[in-house]
C-alpha cells in the first residue's frame, strides 16, 4: 500500500506539473511580445513621479525612491532595465533626509542639477533642494548640495519643483501651500523667476488652485477618504508649443492614492508676463485620465520628452493596473510612455492611457 501511495503520489505531480506548465505556456503566448523596434509598457516594474531628460544622445532618468536618488542612462529610453544606473545622492542631514520625492535632473549653464524634494522626518516640513554636478557627463565626479530653495518668506510646504526657460529667463513652477496646514492641506501651483537654480529671484504667484470638481476626488470605490480635508494640484510640468509660441503647464489633480488621479493644463503665450496670473489660462476639464477599458488607474505626475531624432514628443507617466495599490503590495506605481500628438492651435493632444498589452512602436530615432 505504501509503494502504491508513492506511485500515486508522484503521477500525481507529473499531471500538476504539466498542467501548471500548459497554463505558463497559455498566459506566454497571449502576452504581447516585443521586438527590436517596439516596446510595451511599463518600462520598469515600479517608479513612480518619473522624469526623462534627452541630452547629447543619452537619456538620464529618474523616478522616487524616497532615501535616495538614483540616475538610469540609456540610450534607449524604453530599454530601461538594462540602463546603467547610479545611485548619486544619499543624503546626510538630518533636515532633508526623509522623503525624497520626485527628483529632476536639468542641463543648465553647462551643468547638472537635480532639484528634488524632502523633509525631516514631518511631512508638513517637506522643502525643495537642488545638487549639482559640473561634469559633462553626470555619471562622472559628484554631486554638491547647493541648498534649499526658499519658496517663499514664511518656507511653506513645497513639493514637485520644475525648471523652464523663456525670453531669456529662468522659472521654476511647483506645488505648495499656501499658509501651514492646520486642518486642511490645499495644494496649489506656484511660479517664480530664479536667479540661479537654486536662488528665487521674484515673489510666488499662485496659478492654479483645486476648483473643478474633477481636481478634488478623493473617494475610491470602496468609499475610502482620508482623515483630513486634502485638495491636490501638483507636479507642474512645462511642454512647449511645437512653433514656441506657447508654453504649457501640465500638472497632476486629486488625490494621487486614488483611481482620479489625472492631469490638467495651464497655457500661457511666450512673451507674456508669465507671472501674471491673469495669463495663465486653465482648461476646465481633464486632458489625460484614467481608462477604464484599458485598465489604467490614476495617471499622472508625467513629464514629457523628446524621440531621439526630435521628430515626435512622449509623455512618461506612472499609473496602476488596479484602481488602488492591493493590500501588503506596496506602491505599485509605474512609468510609462507614450507619443502625443498637436493640434493646429499648438494644444497638446495627449490621448488616453495604453493598456499594457499593446505593442508601441519605439520613438523615432532609437538606435
Amino acid at each position: 500500500m505504501k509503494t502504491f501511495r508513492i506511485i500515486a503520489f508522484f503521477c500525481l505531480c507529473f499531471i500538476l506539473s504539466i498542467s501548471c506548465k500548459s497554463k505558463d505556456k497559455a498566459r506566454t503566448s497571449s502576452a504581447p511580445e516585443a521586438s527590436m523596434e517596439t516596446f510595451t509598457n511599463p518600462l520598469l516594474p515600479k517608479g513612480p513621479d518619473p522624469w526623462a531628460l534627452w541630452h547629447d544622445g543619452y537619456y538620464y532618468y529618474m523616478h522616487t525612491m524616497a532615501d535616495s536618488i538614483v540616475l538610469w542612462k540609456t540610450s534607449d529610453i524604453t530599454d530601461l532595465k538594462h540602463a546603467q544606473k547610479k545611485t548619486i545622492w544619499i543624503p546626510t542631514d538630518p533636515a532633508n533626509a526623509h522623503d525624497l520625492w520626485a527628483p529632476e535632473i536639468h542641463h543648465i549653464n553647462g551643468k547638472w542639477y537635480v532639484l528634488y524634494t524632502a523633509d525631516d522626518g514631518n511631512p508638513d516640513n517637506h522643502q525643495l533642494y537642488v545638487i549639482e554636478n559640473s561634469e559633462k557627463d553626470p555619471f562622472q565626479g559628484r554631486f554638491i548640495m547647493k541648498g534649499r530653495i526658499g519658496t517663499d518668506k514664511d518656507n511653506n510646504w513645497a513639493i514637485d519643483g520644475s525648471y523652464f526657460e523663456a525670453d531669456g529667463k529662468l522659472y521654476m513652477v511647483w506645488s505648495g501651500w499656501q499658509t501651514r496646514r492646520i486642518d486642511t492641506q490645499i495644494q496649489c501651483i506656484y511660479i517664480a523667476e530664479m536667479e540661479n537654480p537654486w536662488t528665487r529671484r521674484s515673489e510666488r504667484v499662485l496659478i492654479s488652485k483645486p476648483e473643478f470638481e474633477w481636481e478634488r476626488k478623493f473617494i475610491n470605490e470602496e468609499g475610502w477618504t482620508p482623515p483630513d480635508t486634502i485638495l491636490v494640484n501638483e507636479g507642474p510640468q512645462p511642454l512647449f508649443s511645437p512653433d514656441g509660441k506657447l508654453i504649457h503647464i501640465i500638472y497632476s489633480a486629486s488625490g494621487c492614492w486614488t483611481p482620479h488621479y489625472a492631469l490638467g493644463m495651464l497655457t500661457a503665450k511666450v512673451g507674456s508676463d508669465l507671472l501674471n496670473p491673469d495669463n495663465w489660462h486653465k482648461s476646465t476639464k481633464s486632458v489625460f485620465s484614467q481608462s477604464i477599458e484599458n485598465q489604467v488607474y490614476g495617471p499622472g505626475h508625467n513629464s514629457f520628452f523628446k524621440s531621439p531624432d526630435g521628430k515626435e514628443d512622449y509623455i512618461l507617466y506612472h499609473a496602476r493596473d488596479t484602481e488602488i495599490d492591493p493590500p501588503g503590495a506596496g506602491d505599485v506605481r509605474s512609468p510609462r510612455a507614450q507619443k502625443i500628438e498637436w493640434d493646429g492651435l499648438g494644444y497638446p493632444q495627449l490621448g488616453v492611457p495604453l493598456s499594457v498589452k499593446e505593442v508601441l512602436p519605439k520613438p523615432s530615432g532609437t538606435k
